[in-house]
């Protein structure tokens, strides 16, 4: 479970680069969709695979709602935990995610980067470490413990180096080119990672000290920066969910995602992920940005 974790309507971006296919997605038309869990949808509704897989895709993440909105013929190949190097090679049992590819293929879209830099493994650490010794949140304690027994080993996340910035970009620009060449006429769309973490001071879904919350916020914005450019360079259009879901972070009175903690009633929960709203949001921005 901590190695899963570690791993509408403004769209920035939109602007048509040499290359990217404006044709409307027809329905029936193959749309592949690629990612980490921020794509999969861990706990949201149900499973989309039967039996269900560590993958923890949804019917109900955005590219299941996306298809059922166009009718189009979804590959869902996302799988949480997973970073760039599981786009562009195996994961264990995993083909490589970019081998759903094919010249057929419409329409693709894409999450991803998120747990190369630690972003959500760093926001699991620090909550733990708010969640110590504070009555409140004695079950989110419990399940640190819990975790951490499971996993003694495992390091917690670094703040990502410059280093760790320069890879990712590489390997963003060798999946869109990757996609490119593999699906030639499909129309290739980056959509970025939603708005966690509140502007202001954290609450009680969010147990972190003043400096995680800001280190975490730099990673979140240098990621949208990040994925916007490689999306720009390459051709292809991005979706600035990072953007449409400010102000539904999840501390907000409506929130897109979850906190650390739980709010009463709802379940199921992953932590730090993006709920059914948010999934909702980002089918239905995606929906007009297609067009008719």
């Amino acid at each position: 479970m901590l190695a899963a974790l570690l791993p509408i309507l403004l769209v920035a971006g939109c602007a048509t680069a040499p290359g990217q296919s404006t044709a409307p997605t027809v329905p029936s038309a193959r749309y592949v969709a690629l990612g980490s869990s921020f794509a999969a949808g861990p706990g949201v509704t149900v499973s989309a695979d039967n039996p269900a897989t560590r993958c923890t895709r949804s019917k109900d993440n955005y590219a299941h709602q996306l298809a059922r909105l166009r009718q189009l013929d979804l590959v869902d190949v996302s799988c949480g935990g997973a970073t760039t190097a599981h786009l562009l090679g195996p994961w264990k049992e995993l083909a490589p995610q970019l081998d759903a590819l094919t010249p057929d293929t419409a329409l693709v879209t894409i999450t991803i980067g998120g747990n190369d830099v630690s972003y959500v493994g760093y926001l699991f650490v620090e909550s733990c470490k708010g969640a110590e010794d504070r009555p409140a949140l004695a079950k989110a304690f419990a399940m640190c413990k819990a975790m951490t027994a499971r996993q003694p080993s495992f390091p917690a996340p670094a703040v990502p180096t410059d280093a760790d910035w320069s890879k990712l970009a590489a390997d963003l620009d060798r999946i869109a080119a990757e996609a490119r060449r593999r699906a030639p006429q499909a129309r290739i769309v980056f959509v970025d990672y939603v708005t966690l973490l509140p502007s202001g001071a954290p609450c009680p879904q969010v147990p972190l000290s003043g400096q995680a919350l800001a280190t975490a916020q730099a990673t979140a914005d240098r990621l949208a920066r990040l994925t916007a450019s490689v999306a720009k360079h390459n051709g292809a259009d991005v979706l600035r969910a990072s953007t449409l879901s400010r102000g539904h972070d999840a501390c907000a009175a409506q929130p897109w995602s979850n906190g650390f903690v739980a709010r009463p009633g709802v379940d199921p929960f992953t932590p730090y992920h993006p709920n059914l709203a948010g999934m909702t949001a980002i089918a239905t921005a995606l929906d007009r940005m297609l067009g008719r």
